[in-house]
């Protein structure tokens, strides 16, 4: 097979153009061998130290100048680099994207380039801590981060052999989503009290390694090596594609709002760091169950009632979390959002595949997850430019998602 077709394979063509599947990885007579040189494989050790590293860093920012300062003062800097994290988003997508989703390895490269950048960072961090550079630093991060997400999606698909072993990667993915978090958060915060923000990047630094390492052995494969056909086209703009892609994007926005909707209400009042890592602890563990009731749900029940269970239950917990208020209630809506928006992806995943059968899963996942961070960072803005108090915005949430449900 020539370099140009690895990755996928195309079925003989029919009147709506040739059909992709995924890439079947090479087979071993030990089953061992296959756990530890399968593709699949190789990425979810890279996706587990990427995530951890950036549970470290959210760790380390709480204890530092970028939530030490003035919440009034930092909130016009912080609105001024999330416009600049969702500048490359909105530039590679449509320009970049579909010549690195051509190129052999492209996206293996911007894997490996993500947790590189992001130990360099790390080390400028470490000497930064009291100055203004953190800010820039900080969001070179995020953007590096939500980068990586993107290329991430894209490769999954070429690790396993059919629609079914995609469904089940990527809820293992997002199973380790939430181990690597909740591992993560523990050392963190055992260094944060006894050497500071500094020890806590430092150990970050050396996760980004371990993955940067990790990711030089993903396969050297090409997403996408033929251009999009107009069935893909088509199918991609189906209603029940747009319908659930607009679920699935507010509900990523959600996540943004309240990581600087809480992180903002614990600055205000002066609680102590391990608050913060409380919270994202509690974060972490909401994908994680996610990812483990997701598949049992889906052999129960359609994936549109996944996504409206999950809009349903995101309005529920948010005003419950309004009313009990206080480090538990930012808790529990922490540990609700996770799982609903964990639940919510698994049934966009699926949908995707069911009424898109003849697009290109590579190309296709990395377009939505694009979106979806674009979505996180305008979530994001809200609590940014505006003083909102944790009740209020908890209400907002509710509203969005009933209008969303409705």
């Amino acid at each position: 097979m020539p370099p140009s077709t690895i990755g996928a394979v195309s079925e003989p063509e029919s009147p709506a153009g040739p059909r992709w599947r995924p890439r079947r990885p090479p087979s071993s007579d030990h089953p061992q061998d296959q756990f530890i040189s399968s593709p699949f494989a190789r990425l979810a050790r890279v996706h587990a130290f990427s995530v951890a590293g950036d549970a470290l860093i959210a760790l380390a920012l709480a204890n530092s100048l970028f939530f030490s300062i003035d919440p009034t003062a930092a909130r016009w800097r912080i609105a001024l680099y999330l416009l600049f994290t969702m500048a490359p988003f909105a530039v590679v997508s449509p320009l970049i994207g579909p010549a690195i989703d051509r190129a052999r390895a492209g996206r293996k490269w911007m894997i490996m380039g993500s947790a590189a950048l992001r130990v360099v960072i790390c080390i400028f961090m470490v000497g930064d801590l009291d100055s203004l550079l953190l800010f820039p630093e900080a969001f070179a991060i995020l953007v590096l981060g939500k980068g990586y997400q993107v290329a991430k999606s894209a490769i999954v698909p070429t690790t396993v052999r059919t629609d079914a072993e995609l469904v089940e990667a990527n809820s293992k993915l997002s199973l380790i989503s939430g181990l690597a978090g909740v591992v993560a958060v523990i050392p963190g915060l055992v260094l944060l009290k006894l050497g500071g923000s500094e020890w806590v990047i430092g150990l970050a630094a050396m996760v980004f390694t371990v993955a940067a390492m990790a990711s030089s052995r993903l396969p050297n494969t090409a997403v996408a090596p033929e251009p999009r056909t107009e069935a893909e086209r088509e199918e991609l703009h189906g209603t029940g594609i747009q319908l659930s892609s607009g679920a699935m994007g507010l509900l990523r926005g959600v996540v943004g709002f309240l990581a600087f909707l809480l992180a903002f209400e614990l600055r205000r009042n002066d609680d102590p760091t391990w608050h913060f890592g409380f919270i994202v602890a509690a974060s972490a563990a909401g994908g994680l169950l996610g990812a483990a009731l997701s598949p049992k749900i889906r052999r129960t029940t359609g994936e549109e009632d996944m996504l409206i269970g999950a809009l349903t239950a995101t309005v529920v917990a948010s005003l419950m979390a309004a009313w009990v208020g206080g480090l538990w209630g930012m808790a529990f809506v922490a540990l609700s959002i996770g799982i609903t928006a964990g639940a919510a992806k698994l049934a966009f995943d699926s949908i995707v595949q069911r009424d898109a059968p003849d697009a290109n899963r590579g190309r296709m996942f990395a377009r939505f997850e694009t979106r979806f961070q674009i979505y996180w960072v305008l979530g994001a803005f809200l609590p940014v430019l505006l003083p909102i108090p944790a009740s209020l915005g908890m209400l907002l949430v509710a509203i969005a998602a009933g209008f969303a449900l409705a």
